[in-house]
C-alpha cells in the first residue's frame, strides 16, 4: 500500500488538458460489455439517448436534409446500431462504424436478424478509412467533444474528404451550461463488481475544471484487489456558437445552422448542447 499511496497522490494532481489515460479502453471487453448494456437501457440519457429521443432525431435529420431512400450515410460512433437501423428502415444505404467490437458485432446480429442491409465496420472513426461518398455523415451525442485538437482537424479533414458535392456534416457538442448542470465529480466507492472492471475494486472520481480553455475532465482511478492502478479519462471540450463556427470554418466547413439539439429544438444560449448542420466550404 506504501508503494500504491504516492502514485495515487499523483494522480490527482491536475493534469494538463488531453493528457491519455488507459488507451482506447472503449475495446476493452469488460468496459465495452457494460458499456454495451448502457446503450441498450431504455430509460436513461447515458451512453446513447432514450429511444423516443433517436426516433425524433432520425426524423427530424431526414426531414431537414431531404435525405431520400438510397442516399449515403455515414453514422461515426454508431455504437450497437440504434440510429443506424433507424436511417437503413428509412431507406437509406447506411455504414455504421465503432471502435468497440462488443457494439458492431451486437449491432451486425440485430442488421441480420432484422434483414436490414447495413455495412458495420469496427474501426476508430478517426482514420475514417471508407471507399464511398455520403450525402451525410453523422458524429451523435457529443462524439466531437473528447478528441483533442489534432484529433478534431484530422475527422474534419476526412469528413471533407467522404462527404459528396452539397452533403451535410451534423453533429452536436456541449456548452459550459452541461457542466454547470452536472458539476465535477468528486468521490470514491469499492464494488465486487462493476464498470471499469469483472472483479473487487476501488474506484476515485475527480473531476478538473479548465474555464479558461472550456475543457472538463472526468478521472477514474481505479484499484484492483492486486494493488494494479489503471487511470481512465474523459476529456471534453464545450463550445460556444462562436467558437465551434471558426473551427469548423479552419477545418473546411461552413456552419449552414444552429440548434438547441438534434431534434430541432431552437438554439438558446443557456442551452446545454448545440446541434450543427455543416456543408463543406
Amino acid at each position: 500500500m506504501n508503494n500504491i499511496l504516492p502514485h495515487i497522490l499523483q494522480l490527482q494532481q491536475k493534469p494538463a488538458p488531453f493528457t491519455p489515460g488507459e488507451p482506447l479502453f472503449w475495446n476493452d471487453p469488460h468496459i465495452s460489455s457494460q458499456m454495451l448494456k448502457v446503450h441498450l437501457n431504455p430509460d436513461i440519457d447515458a451512453a446513447s439517448r432514450k429511444p423516443e429521443t433517436i426516433d425524433r432525431t432520425v426524423q427530424w435529420i431526414i426531414d431537414t436534409l431531404a435525405l431520400k431512400p438510397n442516399d449515403a450515410l455515414l453514422d461515426l460512433g454508431c455504437g450497437p446500431g440504434l440510429y443506424a437501423s433507424r436511417f437503413a428502415c428509412a431507406g437509406l444505404q447506411v455504414t455504421g462504424m465503432d471502435y468497440s467490437l462488443n457494439s458492431i458485432e451486437y449491432a451486425k446480429h440485430y442488421a441480420h436478424e432484422h434483414s436490414l442491409n447495413i455495412d458495420y465496420r469496427h474501426q476508430n472513426y478517426i482514420e475514417l478509412e471508407v471507399e464511398k461518398l455520403y450525402d451525410a455523415v453523422l458524429l451523435i451525442y457529443g462524439d466531437f467533444c473528447p478528441l483533442n485538437p489534432q484529433q478534431r482537424s484530422t475527422l474534419l479533414k476526412n469528413v471533407t474528404r467522404v462527404l459528396k458535392p452539397g452533403g451535410k456534416f451534423i453533429f452536436d457538442v456541449t456548452t459550459r451550461e452541461h457542466r454547470k448542470k452536472h458539476g465535477n465529480k468528486n468521490s470514491w466507492y469499492a464494488v465486487e463488481s462493476g464498470f471499469w472492471k469483472p472483479g473487487p475494486h476501488l474506484v476515485l472520481e475527480e473531476g478538473f475544471d479548465y474555464p479558461e480553455q472550456s475543457i472538463w475532465l472526468d478521472q477514474y482511478t481505479v484499484i484492483e484487489g492486486s494493488g494494479k492502478v489503471s487511470v481512465y479519462r474523459n476529456w471534453f471540450q464545450d463550445y460556444t456558437p462562436e467558437t465551434i463556427t471558426k473551427e469548423l470554418e479552419q477545418g473546411g466547413f461552413s456552419v449552414e445552422s444552429l440548434w438547441g439539439d438534434l431534434t430541432g429544438t431552437p438554439y438558446s444560449p443557456d442551452g446545454e448542447w448545440i446541434g450543427i448542420i455543416a456543408g463543406k466550404q
